[in-house]
């Protein structure tokens, strides 16, 4: 038996990361100490996992036990998604909200002033501009649905996209329009990796400030931050390219995806989320709450980690 005394992960911290990688149509797997696709004719593919953010498993795709708890120990998000992105059906936890955040955002979040207070900042961070004053959280959310449906004909006009309406249906997607293929496939990489980041710093992702009730509210709040100078222009740059018949080789989804990496890296978009945040909740004007006194150390010694809200 070795006498090298054993020494935990410690994570990379998010911001070092690279965003996304999708996988398909084969086992995940740890052999020989290394995260790898197997596909059907047994050539493996070694997978960086400890530097994603995000690993995206579509349809035909199994994972192992050992896969699963390797990704949870580097700090790696897993999501189960539908072809192309169009359906998420379930999400790991590459960390694990820490009390003192989880309570300092849900109180935001469920008192009237600062809840309103943090919709308002982001408001401003979105639109870059103040946002109008008396409005309750209805009324902003209705003012931002007129901005955002102007925006999105905007940026058709700009690359020659015939646009509708912001519609598709997830059990037909095949019947959708190219433009609304495109958005859906790239707001699919936003999330994911939105999530991911509100993980690791020790956030819920379904205590929401302008979106409620779901699973992944606060991910739905804080990728819209992003979206249109990322996926919006990204998707509409692919929808445009293939309207004047000149899309390249692949399908819509993965043409999608590649811009939206690209877009990603370009706006330094794992460097500016958590922050970004920080700087949201901070409009709230309360502040992280301190740790009980009488709180109980924990059993085991604290490993310092990548980002706050990994595990130990």
């Amino acid at each position: 038996m070795s006498d090298t005394p054993y020494v935990p992960l410690r994570p990379i911290a998010i911001k070092d990361r690279s965003a996304i990688v999708f996988l398909e149509y084969g086992q995940v797997d740890v052999i020989d100490g290394a995260f790898v696709l197997v596909d059907q004719n047994g050539t493996r593919v070694q997978i960086p996992v400890g530097g994603l953010a995000c690993l995206m498993l579509e349809p035909g795709t199994r994972i192992t036990h050992a896969a699963v708890a390797l990704a949870a120990r580097v700090g790696c998000l897993l999501v189960w998604i539908g072809e192309g992105g169009v359906r998420l059906y379930s999400a790991g936890q590459p960390g694990g909200a820490r009390a003192d955040r989880l309570l300092y955002q849900a109180q935001a979040a469920l008192e009237e002033q600062p809840r309103l207070r943090v919709v308002r900042a982001m408001y401003q961070f979105r639109f870059g501009e103040e946002p109008p004053v008396r409005r309750s959280v209805d009324q902003l959310r209705g003012i931002e649905g007129v901005r955002v449906r102007s925006m999105y004909q905007h940026f058709a006009r700009l690359h020659g996209v015939e646009w509708n309406a912001r519609k598709y249906d997830p059990d037909a997607w095949d019947q959708a329009d190219i433009p609304n293929r495109c958005l859906s496939a790239g707001t699919a990489c936003l999330y994911g990796l939105t999530e991911a980041a509100i993980l690791a710093a020790g956030y819920a992702p379904a205590i929401g400030f302008l979106h409620r009730g779901k699973p992944l509210s606060f991910v739905y709040d804080i990728a819209d931050l992003f979206k249109f100078e990322t996926v919006v222009r990204s998707a509409f740059v692919v929808a445009g390219r293939i309207a004047r018949g000149e899309g390249q080789p692949g399908s819509v989804e993965r043409q999608v995806r590649i811009a939206c990496r690209d877009a990603f890296r370009k706006a330094n978009l794992l460097e500016r989320i958590i922050p970004t945040i920080g700087e949201v909740l901070a409009a709230s004007g309360i502040a992280i709450p301190a740790e009980a006194p009488e709180g109980q150390p924990p059993a085991l010694p604290t490993i310092t980690s990548g980002d706050a809200g990994h595990r130990n």
